[in-house]
């Protein structure tokens, strides 16, 4: 066991960046990335499950979902596992944020800013020959001016693999956040770079003789669904990745459940929409019933 935890797993991402304890952690991470809103000076944090309008739409859960005190919406996402239509899911979510704006009263249309941050641990399809482009800021913008239109929708998308800087190569404070992101839990010491009030914070909550015991549980559960999942992925790849994923998908629930009715296991084999078999490995160690498992596929 290394001595910080990983914040690619569930567990770690939320203690470090989703506790309302540290929202100046989560502030200095945000405003790091230059947002139009900057300086963002408080977040109150929300309910990460948004229902949609009617019992039939599909609900969507954030990873962390906030806003500042000009009511500017911050929607962040983890990203493990690669995803064919993430930037449409991206689009998807910030949905969400638009319409609960919406106000039954007489109302003149004025909208927060909603900003998307996607942290993936993947590079983005269509965006891998560009090997040293790891951070992606898409705004609407005028085609043939190429000058912005609308600067209260931006979404940023990060391709942590593809970030390779070196100890002395980081310059911004983004940079250096990335660089606690990647390599966290393989550090032993706290890199002299990073010693700056706000990392050292973070390291002390990410540091494994500060969790409880029941704390140490969780995080040792979620660093196994992590691992496991990765090996889902690299088996998937071998074996062509839909097929792969399908059976691979067929043998966690089998883990998780005890024994899955035969019905759903051919429910998943016979699925050939990616999208679904996609957001199923995504969700896999948050869902509790096989009845979610069968609204995804229906």
């Amino acid at each position: 066991m290394s001595r910080y935890i990983n914040p690619f797993t569930d567990f770690g991402f939320k203690r470090i960046f989703g506790d309302e304890a540290n929202r100046d952690i989560l502030i200095d991470f945000l405003n790091s990335l230059e947002f139009h809103p900057v300086p963002i000076k408080k977040i109150f944090f929300k309910k990460t499950e948004k229902l949609g309008y009617a019992i039939k739409d599909r609900k969507a859960i954030f990873d962390i979902y906030c806003h500042d005190i000009k009511g500017n919406k911050f929607i962040v996402e983890l990203q493990r596992v690669e995803q064919e239509f993430f930037k449409d899911r991206a689009l998807y979510y910030s949905t969400y944020a638009i319409q609960e704006q919406s106000e039954k009263k007489e109302w003149d249309y004025k909208l927060a800013g909603v900003y998307f941050i996607g942290i993936l641990d993947f590079e983005l399809r269509g965006e891998r020959e560009k090997k040293d482009k790891y951070l992606h800021t898409v705004l609407l913008m005028e085609k043939e001016t190429k000058e912005v239109f609308y600067d209260k929708l931006e979404f940023k998308f990060i391709e942590v693999p593809k970030f390779n800087k070196t100890e002395n190569e980081l310059k911004t404070i983004l940079d250096k956040w990335l660089y606690f992101f990647k390599y966290l839990h393989t550090l032993e010491e706290i890199p002299n770079i990073l010693n700056g009030d706000m990392f050292i914070k973070a390291f002390g909550i990410a540091e494994m003789t500060n969790l409880s015991k029941e704390k140490r549980l969780e995080y040792q559960a979620s660093l196994k669904a992590y691992r496991d999942l990765n090996v889902v992925i690299n088996e998937s790849y071998d074996k062509g990745f839909l097929e792969g994923t399908k059976n691979n998908i067929i043998k966690l629930l089998d883990k998780k459940f005890g024994s899955v009715p035969q019905e759903i296991k051919d429910k998943i084999i016979s699925c050939h929409d990616s999208e679904k078999i996609n957001i199923i490995l995504d969700t896999i160690f948050d869902i509790k019933t096989l009845e979610e498992i069968e609204k995804i596929l229906s």
